[in-house]
């Protein structure tokens, strides 16, 4: 993967960019992203967060080595605190990192977000800490999409603010536009899952110490869940 190829995962997220787009990337590790948009001439400008040097000096080469450096600034810092209000940012992605991570990345900035921006979220892991956390804050999921890479299953949450908003438990679970449409992929998903945690609950009554009631019930919860949403 490079600027002028991206994984397939980070080409769906470039498709959620809007055209003309000003995009803060957190969390940019190579900049491909920014720097392959601006390259397609899909973006307007770009900011590049990173709050590791080594991947921070990656994107800051990839930039230059392009002659992209008065369109995207490369920043060294912690999460949003990279964009500042005259970069006008309309477009936020953050991409490849659990979404226990986005939560923690989000709240802490929420100084920096201006209630117009679109969020591009793409987690491994902890979507429906993710979900809750754009519904207690007014976001509204738009779209989503589900796609396997590698072995790996990987979400894709796009979410604007939209004022207030309510998705029940399951809606968080699977994600409210996923539930509704139920692509292949979102089966082929839900399938492997229920298998894994039915195991899973045989695994808790053969085990020699006692798993806790609370555990065991909320697999048994979402074994209910997965069961009915592939009935």
């Amino acid at each position: 993967m490079n600027e002028q190829t991206l994984s397939r995962r980070l080409e769906r997220v470039a498709a959620h960019v809007p055209q003309g787009a000003r995009l803060a990337d957190i969390g940019s590790d190579h900049g491909y992203l920014p720097v392959a948009l601006m390259l397609r001439g899909s973006i307007e400008a770009a900011v590049a967060g990173e709050v590791a040097q080594t991947p921070y000096a990656s994107a800051l080469r990839n930039v230059r080595k392009n002659g992209l450096e008065d369109r995207i600034a490369i920043r060294l810092a912690d999460g949003l605190e990279a964009i500042e209000p005259q970069d006008r940012i309309s477009a936020i992605s953050l991409c490849g990192m659990g979404g226990e991570t986005m939560c923690e990345i989000l709240e802490r900035g929420k100084h920096r977000l201006d209630g117009e921006q679109r969020l591009i979220l793409q987690p491994n892991g902890g979507e429906p800490e993710l979900r809750l956390w754009l519904m207690r804050n007014g976001y509204r999921i738009c779209s989503e999409e589900l796609l396997r890479e590698n072995r790996f299953d990987y979400e894709i949450i796009v979410a604007e603010p939209g004022g207030a908003v309510t998705y029940t438990a399951e809606q968080l679970y699977f994600g409210p536009v996923l539930l509704q449409e139920k692509c292949e992929a979102f089966v082929f998903k839900w399938r492997r899952m229920l298998r894994q945690k039915q195991q899973t609950l045989a695994n808790f009554e053969r085990a020699r110490d006692a798993v806790p009631e609370e555990k065991t019930a909320d697999f048994n919860r979402q074994v209910a869940w997965i069961t009915q949403v592939l009935a």
